[in-house]
């Protein structure tokens, strides 16, 4: 009897066989390719590969390893790098990743690779070494102004102690260099800092270092939430709920989603820090811990602008007055201006301009930008001018230093008394003895559905950088001095507003108690609007289109998403191979 051609003594030939994502931005390739392995190359799950392509030489991500016949399999051409990029459970992460922002396996891979080859490092003297990491799982949330860098370094002890890791993460590379200053005082030698305003080099050195060095504690901004790092015991995410924790373009990863999700897998604590929680996490019941019993802020001064009569300009006569004892006893002051519109009033009522429908701040617009509805005059007396009740910064500081003069009035870190500023300055402020907030009302009424913890997210900051103790307080002008945001703000506890918060948006069907998933497409194909109908079929219900900054725009909404952007991914993947620009915004934020 004959034997098996590939048989070797009536044993099969079994060869070791690698499946491979090519790096290519297509959910075509989302399943991989099985490749031979060539006797003596050293191919593991994580590992960077060059493999034949139609023709090219690519570069890939090895997902599993297995054995099999080698009949009509091409071979993997080599290894890029020293190390591989990610692990199992790292890699079941970015596998979940990719479906819930509906996006490419690929381009998620690609996040835990650094931007240059990794290569392993150098160990040097005093590079700490590993040890066995206690396994345990816990989620928290510090409730509370900061500063953060001794509170975190005593959690960061224990685990460091043990031989693990820490990432620690920031919204803003000025708060990742404090926090790293702080803390590498606390672990000389340990501190790693990583961000996108390094040299592709240096991140690639720091990415090397955690990825193979247990014991560090590598400071970031949210570029690193899907790194792979060694023996990682905890990570704590600082100002949770800012916009620097979610990319903008798709996919729009959030940072603090995708290190719950991988804390649960990898089983390390999670530590979310901040003076105003999104509703979104609340929902998730984290054990909450107030930092400082009482109020979380110091004292809050509330200006009601209905009092001013029409072309009284932006700053009110109890701001002037503050800002002038504060220049006599040679203290400091924040003045805030928001990037955003600000807030109109009825020049004849003075009430707020808001649409009728949703009750958002249209601005000067005819169409409500969020829900649509025609606007005409004043909805309280008809009166068809307004004006607007805050300012940019330009505006501001011109109109501070005509009353208080050019030397007194600057930009942070120019050494002058009042500093104006926007959201983005907030971050490293040194503490003020008094905090001004112009407009109070225009954060409140964004066209969203999340202003209201965002603005009083906003606010909240602004208050906390005049501290606590006798002379220092916060002003906030304000048309709608009744709103419960304001109530929050005079007590110090932002909790009954976010609770009714969330129970009113459940109500309605929105996150928390809901889901919610954008589709934008610019070139999208004609019949664009019925491909999405019949692949969400009863899995979702679809909104739109409607037109947003020149592209077509559908909201797809469910209780429960997961089947939806499965069956999404088909119609963007067609869309994309036919020419159109396509986004998906998972979890938007600006909606």
């Amino acid at each position: 009897m004959g034997c098996d051609p590939g048989d070797a003594g009536g044993r099969r030939l079994l060869i070791r066989i690698a499946r491979v994502v090519p790096d290519l931005a297509t959910f075509a390739v989302d399943d991989g390719f099985a490749y031979a392995v060539p006797e003596g190359l050293d191919v593991g799950v994580g590992a960077i590969v060059r493999v034949p392509l139609g023709g090219r030489r690519i570069r890939g991500y090895v997902v599993s390893i297995s054995e099999g016949p080698p009949e009509g399999l091409k071979e993997v051409l080599a290894v890029s790098g020293d190390l591989p990029v990610f692990d199992g459970d790292l890699l079941e992460v970015l596998r979940w990743a990719a479906v819930h922002y509906v996006a490419p396996l690929a381009t998620l891979l690609a996040k835990a690779a650094p931007p240059n080859l990794p290569r392993a490092p150098l160990h040097r003297d005093g590079d700490p070494a590993g040890g066995d990491v206690p396994t345990r799982v816990r989620t928290r949330y510090w409730l509370g102004p900061g500063p953060w860098d001794t509170r975190i370094g005593d959690a960061v002890a224990g685990v460091v102690t043990a031989g693990g890791s820490a990432l620690v993460m920031a919204p803003s590379l000025a708060e990742v260099r404090l926090l790293a200053e702080g803390l590498g005082t606390r672990f000389p030698g340990r501190v790693r800092v990583a961000s996108s305003g390094l040299g592709n080099a240096e991140v690639t050195r720091v990415w090397s270092e955690a990825a193979t060095l247990p014991g560090l504690v590598v400071v970031a901004t949210r570029d690193a939430a899907l790194w792979p790092i060694a023996g990682l015991g905890l990570a704590v995410v600082v100002g949770e709920g800012r916009r620097g924790l979610k990319d903008r373009a798709t996919p729009t990863v959030d940072a603090v989603t995708v290190l719950w999700r991988r804390s649960t897998v990898e089983r390390f604590s999670l530590i979310l820090c901040g003076l105003v929680p999104t509703t979104d996490v609340l929902a998730r019941a984290p054990q909450l811990t107030r930092l400082e019993p009482g109020r979380l802020w110091g004292l809050v001064e509330l200006v009601d602008r209905r009092e001013d009569p029409p072309g009284a300009g932006v700053i009110g006569t109890t701001i002037r007055r503050s800002l002038h004892a504060v220049l006599r006893s040679g203290g400091r002051a924040f003045v805030l201006a928001d990037r955003r519109s600000p807030a109109l009033r009825c020049v004849q009522c003075r009430a707020l301009r808001l649409c009728p429908s949703c009750g958002s701040d249209p601005g000067r617009t005819a169409i409500c930008p969020r829900c649509a509805a025609e606007l005409g005059g004043c909805a309280g007396c008809g009166g068809g001018h307004f004006e607007a009740v805050g300012a940019g910064v330009g505006r501001l500081r011109h109109e501070l230093a005509g009353f208080l003069g050019p030397a007194a009035v600057g930009e942070r870190g120019d050494g002058r008394p009042v500093v104006v500023g926007t959201e983005r300055d907030l971050a490293g402020l040194d503490q003020v003895d008094l905090a001004v907030v112009v407009d109070g009302d225009g954060p409140l009424r964004a066209p969203h559905y999340r202003a209201v913890e965002d603005g009083l997210r906003l606010l909240a900051r602004t208050v906390a950088a005049a501290g606590t103790g006798r002379g220092r307080k916060a002003i906030i002008q304000t048309s709608d001095p009744g709103h419960p945001v304001f109530e929050a703000l005079r007590r110090g506890d932002p909790m009954p507003v976010l609770e009714a918060e969330a129970s009113s948006r459940s109500t309605a069907g929105l996150p928390p108690g809901g889901e919610l998933l954008v589709v934008e497409a610019a070139d999208a194909p004609g019949d664009a609007a019925e491909a999405l109908r019949t692949a969400l079929g009863n899995r979702a219900s679809l909104h739109g289109p409607a037109d947003h900054r020149g592209r077509v725009r559908w909201l797809v909404r469910a209780a429960d998403l997961r089947a939806a952007r499965v069956a999404l991914r088909g119609v963007v993947h067609e869309w994309r191979e036919h020419g159109a620009r396509v986004r998906v915004d998972a979890d938007p934020i600006d909606l």
